[in-house]
């Protein structure tokens, strides 16, 4: 028995202390802004400022992204890509190897999950509910902020929905409205018909499923699909297949179109220009292939881990001194890199052995410093050392224009250093782009998010760090030495309400919540919404960018009634053909068919049909059934009840609603009664 518990005492302590290290290792992965159209800013974690978001920038937990109106933008985290649409905001909870949860305060959102991974969480928390995605698959998200309400849509996969006391499950092909936090207030809609924003972001998913590259490199390694249209593969003896870019300068060098910036926890971070540049810069090797740059990325069966550049520094890197310069070179494919950030034995390995092919006992002994004499080949390399002043480096400026002319035969045998000493500066953490930031509605309120599963407290802000980061001679700070750093307000912390989890159920036929407002607020939504008030933000738009319609609200659909039970069935001969893409729980009449199709289309339809039946009856003609009457659009609703339309029996939320709302929008509620089935 004492045997036994000292061997459990043992197993213990060894499992404390890989947790302990564990917890100095940072993410294997980041976010990445792949894709920018139109105008899009981003504020860092702990930060009050916005700054110009540019594609390749990491985004890493605490980081915010405004996407402007009429604008799109897609971040990509291996085998998840999330797409927002204009007028949208969100902010990273927490981004590390096992979590994805993403804060949707307003906008759009399409998600595309490829693989989930055992005990994977992949989460959005809006103000009404947590989406938790349970499958790999497609979904959307959309948060109304005005009204108070959150739309989510499965197209393919499984999800669950949290509230303060319930929990749903949302099945594929459905697609629900809740109303408030407590998903007591709720409606089944139809799947929308593929609008603009819907089919760019499918066409965004098929680029990743149909890439030429994936033969070469592993499915999570981020942006490899963007080598396709910028180079070609070839097949080298000893390394394997390469990648050469094609369109190039004779003189180009990796690393050298592009800044730094400081990202924590890794510290400095290569931000390349090329839009095909991220898996270049962050994974695999460079090297000379038939007197051209090549490179040369890891195993294609190991999963890939982030590295903020791998690249080897020389030079001083003093800004206080005279002429003081930073310089680097690529590194080889045999090279070790060596990390300025604190990570564990088991981390610099994969970090290595996922992106070049390094022996293992040549790791252990650099790792130890066991004083092994590197050798790098592309430090000799003519053109491969790039060069700048060190306060122009600490002042994220673009490299390119900054570049000055050295001595190559002295900085091929400089001593190599894992980081530059430069101290990182405000600049170098908001970017070059700060002046030409587009940011979010200042009106918009600050409401807490829900989550089922709780997040990381927010990072502190930058100056509150600088103090420690100038005595660390430019290095990151470690785990620990970043979570002594209290601040006295946190300048950007997102409000999150943590619900317990509770067992999923299949969503009720109806909706616990029945309230004046609660009837107000669908219908206003059936409606497409109506002009918001002055400095209040727009709802997402899903237009083409570039079009004047882009700035729009999108038009919202009708609903689909919740299944409740079913009414008398009509004549065969008047029944709507079901359409096919709709889920089984929703009806024709709520399938959208284009912009305009809503709450006027049926206003109008029942207008018309009102007006037909009116003249019939002056003019003594015979009671005509107003499926005859109406057009043919209409003849569903018309059919649903001859003897008494549905357009003169709302139900009771509706009618209470029609007397809340201004008389100007009584066609509209009238057409809302008409084009849901009769209640028994």
């Amino acid at each position: 028995m004492a045997l036994t518990r000292i061997r459990a005492l043992f197993s213990f302590l060894v499992l404390s202390l890989l947790s302990v290290a564990a917890l100095a290792d940072p993410p294997t992965r980041v976010a990445r802004l792949a894709h920018i159209t139109g105008n899009a800013s981003f504020s860092p974690g702990g930060e009050r400022d916005w700054g110009g978001a540019v594609v390749n920038r990491p985004l890493v937990t605490g980081d915010r992204l405004w996407v402007d109106r009429g604008s799109r933008a897609e971040l990509q985290m291996g085998t998840v890509a999330v797409r927002a649409a204009g007028a949208t905001n969100i902010t990273l909870l927490n981004l590390d190897d096992r979590t994805t949860q993403i804060q949707l305060s307003q906008g759009t959102l399409h998600v595309s999950v490829r693989r989930l991974d055992r005990g994977q969480v992949v989460e959005i928390n809006t103000p009404n509910l947590a989406f938790s995605i349970r499958r790999p698959g497609s979904y959307r998200i959309e948060v109304d902020m005005r009204d108070d309400w959150t739309e989510v849509a499965v197209m393919q996969g499984l999800a669950r929905v949290f509230g303060d006391r319930r929990a749903f499950v949302v099945n594929e092909r459905q697609g629900y409205v809740f109303y408030g936090a407590g998903l007591d207030d709720f409606e089944a809609v139809a799947l929308r018909r593929p609008d603009e924003f819907d089919r760019w972001a499918t066409a965004r998913e098929r680029r990743w499923a149909t890439s030429p590259s994936r033969r070469y490199v592993s499915p999570e390694m981020i942006g490899f699909a963007d080598l396709d249209r910028a180079g070609a593969w070839k097949t080298v003896a000893q390394l394997g297949s390469v990648w050469i870019p094609r369109s190039v300068a004779a003189d180009w060098a990796p690393y050298r179109d592009g800044h730094w910036s400081w990202i924590e926890p890794w510290g400095w971070t290569w931000i390349d220009e090329e839009p095909w540049a991220f898996a270049t810069s962050h994974y695999g090797r460079w090297t000379r292939v038939d007197n051209r740059w090549a490179w040369v990325p890891g195993p294609a069966n190991v999963r890939p881990v982030y590295a903020p550049a791998l690249v080897a520094f020389v030079g001083n890197g003093s800004p206080g001194a005279a002429n003081s310069t930073v310089a680097w070179f690529p590194l080889g494919p045999r090279d070790v890199y060596r990390p300025a950030y604190t990570v564990s034995r088991e981390y610099f390995y994969n970090l290595n052995a996922s992106n070049a092919r390094v022996d293992r006992q040549r790791l252990t002994a650099v790792y130890d410093n066991r004083g092994v004499n590197v050798t790098y080949v592309n430090q000799q390399v003519p053109g491969a050392i790039i060069a700048v002043p060190a306060a122009a480096f600490s002042q994220s400026q673009p490299v390119a224009r900054i570049t000055i002319r050295i001595n190559e035969q002295g900085f091929d045998r400089a001593p190599v250093l894992p980081a530059p000493r430069v101290v990182p500066q405000q600049a170098s953490v908001m970017g070059p782009a700060a002046a030409r930031a587009a940011r979010p509605p200042e009106t918009a309120p600050v409401r807490p998010v829900v989550a089922q599963v709780a997040p990381p407290p927010p990072p502190p802000p930058f100056a509150a760090r600088q103090g420690a980061l100038a005595a660390n001679a430019g290095k990151p700070l470690d785990p620990a030495a970043v979570a002594a750093i209290k601040p006295a307000a946190p300048a950007s912390a997102a409000v999150v309400k943590v619900v317990p989890e509770t067992e999923a159920v299949s969503v009720p036929k109806a909706a616990a919540s029945a309230s004046p407002a609660a009837a107000e607020r669908r219908a206003r939504r059936q409606r497409g919404g109506e002009a918001p008030a002055a400095g209040a933000p727009a709802a997402p738009a899903s237009a083409v960018p570039g079009t004047p319609a882009a700035a729009a609200p999108a038009p919202a659909r009708a609903p689909a009634p919740a299944p409740a039970p079913a009414p008398a069935p009509a004549p065969a001969s008047a029944a709507p053909a079901a359409a096919p893409a709709a889920p089984a729980s929703a009806t024709p009449a709520a399938v959208d068919t284009g912009p305009g199709a809503g709450g006027r289309a049926r206003a109008r339809e029942a207008r018309e049909a009102r007006d037909e039946r009116q003249g019939a009856r002056r003019a003594g003609a015979a009671q005509q059934p107003a499926s005859a009457a109406a057009p043919a659009a209409s003849a569903p609703a018309a059919a649903a009840s001859p003897a008494a339309p549905a357009a003169s029996r709302p139900s009771r939320p509706e009618r209470r609603a029609e007397r809340a709302r201004p008389a100007a929008s009584a066609a509209s509620a009238a057409a809302d009664g008409a084009s849901a089935p009769p209640r028994r």
